[in-house]
Order: structure tokens, then C-alpha cells, then sequence
């Protein structure tokens, strides 16, 4: 599959390098071509283009930037994410530092980073993914032949329907939560995810649901 992601951070390194090892072909955007210049040289099959190309590229787009970029970024890919899944796996973080371990939002309790996306996007797909784990943990990671879970939601059951089969490729189970409302309650757990790391130093982890 051709896949194109925003965003040249960890984050988008990660599931590029992640993709291409599972043999899609990917396309990395950003503003600044030069961020990735390193990345593009080490990791044979990464290619780097301008923002809407890469969207354009994409049968699958991925939204991997910080929280703050992240509306800009979608106007950046243009009509490039149209009548597309758009994996979007941004958290609306505010610039202040944790208390007591917890990171504040930008975002309010009954509303969701995704939801804005949507809106300002209609005719892209949106699915909110890899939003509640490290980047460490997000290709294949490995538990003890545990999969972790990682919790989707968004309004096109097709765009879903994709992102689970890319999901479990890569070493994971999907949990269906609903509708882009359910972003409001799936954005919150990377906010979970980060206080082991803030008090205790531990990154590695995942979550799994139980039934």
C-alpha cells in the first residue's frame, strides 16, 4: 500500500521505517524537506517530499505531528487527504510541563483535537490511532506474545476497516470505540500513558483491554 505521512518527529520516523519494513511504500511531508534528509539517507525506501505531495501520494494518509501543528499541517496536505482514511495520531498537548505527572490539553473534556480535523475536513476520513502509546512501542512491539490494544474511533466505517488491517499487520489488536466523539475520551489516554513515564521513568508500556 502507499502510504503518506505529515510530519518529520520521531513519531513519523518511527511508523515510516515501521511501514517500509512491512512493505508498503511511504512518503514522508513536512514543510522542511532538510529534517529528514538524515532519516531518508539510513532508511532505504523512505522518500521525503513537500506535504501535499506526500498526502497526495498516500492511499492512506498519516497525521503524525505535534498537537498544535496539527490543524495546519491538514491544510498544509490540502485536498490531498481527501475521500481518504487520514490515521491521525496527534494529541492536543499544551506547552506547559506536567503536574504531578499529568500533561495539560488545549482541548476541553467534551471535545476532541480529531473532532476539529474533521470538521475543518470534511471530506477526509479521520481515525483517531497510535495517539496512546511511545513511539518505541508502536511497530511490532513485543509483551510476551501479548498484542497490546490500541483504541480507534472515527465516522467512516471503511476508514476504520483499513487502519485495523494496518493495525494488526504491525502487532496490534483494534478496539472500535465509535464516532470521532469517541476522540474525546481516546486522546485523554496518552495523558495516562505518560504518568508512569514522568514518575517512574518507564516508557515501554501499552494498553490491552479485556473481555
Amino acid at each position: 500500500m502507499k502510504i503518506g505521512i505529515i510530519g518529520s518527529g520521531v513519531v513519523a520516523q518511527t511508523l515510516a521505517a515501521g511501514f517500509i519494513r512491512h512493505g508498503h511504500q511511504v512518503t514522508l511531508g513536512t514543510r522542511d524537506v532538510s529534517k529528514l534528509a538524515d532519516f531518508a539517507a539510513k532508511t532505504p525506501g523512505a522518500r521525503v517530499a513537500g506535504s501535499a505531495e506526500a498526502a497526495a501520494f498516500g492511499e492512506v494518509v498519516v497525521l503524525a505531528v505535534k498537537g498544535s501543528a496539527a490543524l495546519q499541517a491538514a491544510r498544509d496536505a490540502g485536498a490531498g487527504i481527501d475521500g481518504k482514511p487520514v490515521l491521525d495520531a496527534t494529541n492536543p498537548m499544551a506547552d506547559a510541563g506536567p503536574v504531578d505527572g499529568v500533561l495539560p490539553y488545549f482541548t476541553g473534556p467534551n471535545e476532541s483535537l480529531m473532532e476539529q480535523l474533521q470538521a475543518a475536513h470534511p471530506q477526509a476520513r479521520f481515525v483517531k490511532v497510535f495517539n496512546s502509546v511511545g513511539a518505541g512501542r508502536m511497530i511490532d512491539p513485543d509483551f510476551g506474545g501479548t498484542r497490546p490494544t490500541m483504541f480507534i474511533a472515527g465516522n467512516d466505517d471503511q476508514a476504520k476497516a483499513a487502519t485495523t488491517a494496518l493495525l494488526e499487520q504491525v502487532g496490534w489488536d483494534a478496539a472500535d470505540m465509535g464516532t470521532a466523539v469517541a476522540a474525546r475520551a481516546i486522546e485523554p489516554l496518552a495523558m495516562l500513558w505518560c504518568i508512569p513515564g514522568f514518575r517512574e521513568g518507564s516508557w515501554m508500556h501499552a494498553f490491552k483491554l479485556l473481555r
